[in-house]
């Protein structure tokens, strides 16, 4: 069964990369510019089965949108994954408090963010 997986990231050419680096591998995506935008993408389709989110957004930052989401029964075991410039350990740990399953730093590396998505949603 193929896996949908929603990209949340106000950068545009990242969320092309890692469109590109899923549906090579057979995802389907579906992408978001916004925390906002990623909750109603969330709330509008069924099936997504792994949220991969940037921090630093407008409108709503990415812990924002993982402690919504988290607060979602639909939501409340789907693993979220950030994908963001963020990497000290405070804002890791504010991460794993929100209820995210992963950090990783970007610039990313392809093979690196696939191997964790598989892990996530096996």
């Amino acid at each position: 069964m193929t896996k949908t997986i929603l990209v949340v990231d106000d950068s545009a050419s990242i969320r092309q990369m890692v469109a590109y680096t899923f549906q090579t591998e057979g995802y389907v995506v579906i992408e978001a510019a916004d925390g906002i935008e990623g909750l109603a993408q969330a709330n509008a389709h069924d099936n997504i089965d792994l949220v991969l989110s940037d921090q630093n957004m407008p409108n709503m930052d990415g812990l924002t949108l993982v402690n919504t989401l988290r607060g979602h029964p639909k939501y409340g075991s789907t693993p979220i994954l950030m994908l963001t410039t963020e990497g000290s350990d405070s804002m890791k740990m504010r991460g794993k408090e929100a209820g995210a399953n992963g950090w990783l730093v970007k610039p990313f590396n392809p093979d690196r963010l696939l191997e964790v998505v598989k892990k996530l949603l096996n």
